[in-house]
């Protein structure tokens, strides 16, 4: 298990040798959190698709990632995610700071809205703005309604 005091992080462009270790840190996530709501059939695809503009990796060594986000659309925040044993370490905030000056600007993000969620606390608590709620294009993993959350920074 990973040591829980503030390391210094490097956020970098993530790259596809990233993409088993990302996978390992997702699953503790899905765990941990119920993220993402579906477990995908695929999740290195998941990760990597090719609508995504550009994806990072966040790590506080080089055998360790930390956290992990991507940009689609210019501007809209995807696939954030930070490891369970890096909580607290301010490692959701660096990355996106860092997607915010390579976007340049106003960034957007949807969150499922579900009861006591940490997502929309931390969102909440770190200047994002709700905008709305909406339903959302799928469905949860038992064929339920998804309503996301919208937010602008």
């Amino acid at each position: 298990m990973r040591n829980a005091t503030v390391r210094p992080l490097t956020i970098r462009a993530r790259r596809s040798e990233d993409l088993d270790r990302c996978v390992e840190v997702l699953r503790e996530v899905r765990l941990a959190d119920g993220y993402p709501m579906k477990w995908p059939s695929d999740p290195r695809a998941w990760l990597d698709q090719p609508r995504l503009d550009r994806a990072w990796v966040a790590q506080s060594s080089p055998e360790v990632i930390d956290g992990h986000v991507a940009l689609q659309n210019g501007r809209e925040v995807t696939r954030l995610f930070v490891a369970p044993a890096a909580r607290r370490l301010r490692v959701a905030s660096a990355l996106l700071d860092h997607v915010s000056v390579w976007a340049g600007g106003r960034l957007i993000l949807h969150v499922v809205d579900k009861p006591n969620s940490r997502a929309v606390a931390f969102y909440e608590a770190t200047g994002w703005r709700y905008t709305n709620t909406t339903t959302a294009g799928w469905s949860g993993p038992r064929g339920e309604t998804v309503r996301l959350r919208h937010y602008v920074r």
